[in-house]
């Protein structure tokens, strides 16, 4: 089915209601459009060379991600004959979505093939990285690299042939491969055999990019730190392609076919009625590695004998084929970036101690019990401040009880580590593993079974809901008054307790002893790890019990204040933006007067500046070192001073699993030194004209041009600490 793209401003005339078919913008389109700026960053001068390189695999990253859950999910709607998703009855069907995302990933890619081949691989030659072909080598260096395959690729091969004695191989998701058409080199001419399909996997275990000047290198002609040596690399598959006699002895290789397979991760089974989660998510991944496939690539003009077989057996169909000028696997340009050139990447930043917490000497309850402390990661630390918080409540002999919630975390995650050790203590520790968060799957099976063995009280979460909220509880015996006492400790932020993406995701924490706030999470994780429902809470909202209600409630009243000429103002920044309750009540207010600023890093299904509609809602998306992580929700409340809004941060999106399937808490900055930083950075995300992207109402986005200021005006464009200290400002923090 061919796409023809709509054209801008197909919704009604201004002051009449748009038709229900154009008040949203399709979900998986506006994602695509937000990748569409993450490949825009590749090519922007101002990027370094090596990130605009990074830039490139992230987006290729993220592609690959879209094709197994979202298009997955569109093939497996329409062979059920599933025309939308249950709440959304305007939605285009299936097979219609799936056409319309792929000529937009066809456009793009063809971006993307432009921006490599013709922009980043020279800048990269004239810097002396030259990412060349083998047959380009000199003779000496072949026989160097093919001494190198024989010592360490070849034993690794396993090439499969598909005759009546051996089935068509299985094919596992994001592999590189080689399909062959192979011959005897001895054949009669009176009847000469039909040539038979092998397929040789390209091995895992290796890099893909080979940086030949380094191979068998003696360490004392290895280049010093002042020299910047030249590096000449071959992709891996060259290697292989060009060694293959060796594999196939005796047979002649007629034609040879790359190509890359993507399956389907669209895969959950109904919990409902799972006796035992742990087994049940480890069924999922089993069948998960045998899903059905949903995208082939190949390099251009590919052999069609070896392409019609694939697509064949693989049960594809042409539209499936993706044609790639260029890697096949553009993700693994990130081993490129890997090369010690500092001089062609941004300068690492590095996370200061928060201001809280400088002394390392100090007791942190103590700190905490002063005042709330507001962390931003990663400008600020996260191993001073979270994972300090946790390490030292294991360590603590007054400790009684720490409680986590754990959604991802890293393979090495100090929290494990500090959790065992409170474990062995003899303290109680508890912590919630969410098995079902995408992709990590695996390794929080692992981590739960480490947890276990440990004396670790484990819990999975509630059945039927995912618990995406990120936070934790520290109960320590204390002396008040000369009075022992019991008193509890909370963090409560927008991102994972996971060491790694907290030093390149932007999230908000707050480390607080608020007895109404500790006593909120002590309810939550009591509805989490038992049997309680109906939880009431005093300063928290929890989804899937209230937050929905509150939000919409929080909207109703901005709206009242409008009509009584109060000021009236919402800002929420988010990763992504889709529920359709909360957009429509938008749209209300937007209709009422109210001054709505959306900061959405993804996927937006509101239509912002439409007449009639939506014309005083703005939405802004920020693009630039750090992914923009953090969820912050504020609204004015009659106040025209942002110092007296009211502002909650949140491990939520305003999408509907967020507020309907998934355990998420939002919680409110109450502190005035904190509610000043929050103030400020909202301010600051406003005022951004340097990472900043403003949505169109047909759901393009024009990238905003910077202004002459003297100093960064982006939270990304954060290079000093009296920048860090520009954006945190007003506090005693």
């Amino acid at each position: 089915m061919s796409f023809t793209p709509k054209t801008p401003n197909t919704w009604s005339s201004p002051h009449t209601a748009a038709p229900q078919t154009e008040r949203f913008i399709n979900r998986d389109l506006s994602w695509l459009e937000f990748n569409r700026r993450v490949l825009a960053q590749a090519k922007l001068d101002s990027t370094p060379l090596l990130d605009q390189v990074k830039f490139l695999s992230i987006f290729a990253s993220n592609l690959d991600e879209f094709f197994m859950k979202r298009i997955g999910l569109l093939k497996s709607r329409h062979l059920q004959q599933i025309p939308h998703s249950p709440n959304r009855p305007d939605e285009m069907p299936p097979i219609e979505t799936r056409d319309a995302c792929y000529h937009i990933i066809r456009e793009m890619e063809a971006d993307l093939a432009q921006c490599w081949q013709n922009e980043l691989l020279p800048k990269l030659a004239e810097q002396g990285i030259v990412i060349g072909s083998y047959e380009q080598l000199p003779k000496e260096q072949r026989q160097k690299v093919d001494a190198w395959f024989n010592a360490k690729v070849f034993p690794i091969l396993t090439p499969l042939a598909v005759d009546p004695g051996h089935r068509f191989p299985f094919i596992s998701n994001l592999s590189e491969n080689l399909g062959l058409l192979v011959e005897p080199k001895t054949t009669s001419p009176s009847a000469p055999p039909e040539p038979r399909f092998a397929r040789v996997k390209i091995p895992n275990v290796l890099p893909h990019f080979i940086r030949i000047d380094t191979l068998n290198a003696e360490p004392a002609n290895e280049p010093k730190p002042s020299q910047i040596a030249p590096a000449l690399i071959i992709p891996l598959d060259e290697i292989v392609i060009n060694n293959l006699d060796d594999l196939f002895p005796g047979m002649r290789i007629v034609e040879i076919l790359p190509f890359r397979l993507t399956r389907s991760a669209a895969i959950e089974l109904d919990d409902e009625d799972a006796e035992d989660l742990l087994e049940h998510v480890e069924e999922e991944l089993r069948m998960r590695r045998f899903a059905d496939p949903v995208r082939i690539q190949t390099p251009p003009n590919p052999p069609k004998r070896i392409l019609d077989f694939l697509l064949r057996e693989l049960k594809l169909s042409s539209e499936d084929h993706f044609t790639c000028r260029g890697p096949l696997a553009c993700v693994d340009l990130f081993e490129i970036t890997s090369i010690d050139r500092p001089d062609l990447k941004l300068k690492p930043w590095k996370p200061v101690r928060p201001p809280a917490l400088t002394d390392t000497e100090s007791d942190i309850f103590t700190t905490i019990r002063q005042r709330d402390i507001l962390v931003h990661n990663p400008y600020e630390s996260f191993s001073d401040s979270v994972e300090r918080f946790i390490a030292t409540a294991a360590d603590d002999p007054d400790v009684l009880a720490i409680k986590l919630t754990l959604y991802r975390t890293s393979r090495d995650s100090p929290f494990v580590d500090s959790l065992i050790r409170a474990a062995q203590e003899g303290k109680q520790v508890a912590c919630l593993v969410e098995l079902r968060a995408r992709f990590d799957e695996e390794k929080n099976v692992t981590f739960a079974r480490q947890l276990e063995a440990a004396g670790v009280h484990v819990t999975y979460g509630v059945l039927g809901f995912k618990t995406h909220s990120k936070c934790s509880l520290v109960v320590r015996r204390e002396q008040d008054e000369g009075k022992s006492i019991l008193r509890a400790y909370a963090h409560l932020g927008t991102g994972n307790y996971h060491p790694r993406t907290a030093q390149r995701y932007t999230d908000l924490g707050l480390l607080t002893a608020n007895e109404e706030i500790t006593a909120d999470v002590v309810r939550l994780f009591n509805m989490i790890t038992g049997l309680s429902a109906g939880q009431s809470y005093k300063r928290l909202i929890v989804a899937p019990d209230h937050m929905r209600t509150h939000f919409l409630n929080c909207i109703n009243n901005e709206i009242a204040n409008a009509k009584a000429d109060k000021p009236a103002h919402i800002f929420a920044k988010m990763n992504a933006m889709e529920d359709r309750q909360i957009t429509e009540a938008l749209y209300d207010a937007s209709n009422a007067g109210v001054k709505i600023d959306l900061v959405v890093r993804g996927f937006c299904c509101l239509r912002p500046g439409v007449p009639g509609m939506s014309e005083n809602i703005t939405v802004r998306s920020i693009i630039g070192r750090f992914l923009e992580h953090s969820r912050l929700y504020a609204f004015a409340d009659g106040s025209s001073d942002p110092l007296n809004y009211h502002y909650h941060i949140s491990s939520a999106d305003w999408m509907f699993r967020n507020l309907t399937n998934r355990v998420e808490a939002a919680c409110p900055i109450l502190d005035p030194d904190a509610r000043a930083r929050v103030a400020n950075l909202m301010l600051t995300l406003l005022n951004d004209r340097q990472n900043a992207w403003k949505m169109n109402p047909d759901g393009s986005y024009t990238h905003l041009t910077p202004t002459n200021t003297p100093e960064p005006n982006s939270p990304q464009a954060l290079g000093t600490f009296a920048t860090l200290m520009r954006l945190a400002a007003g506090s005693g923090q």
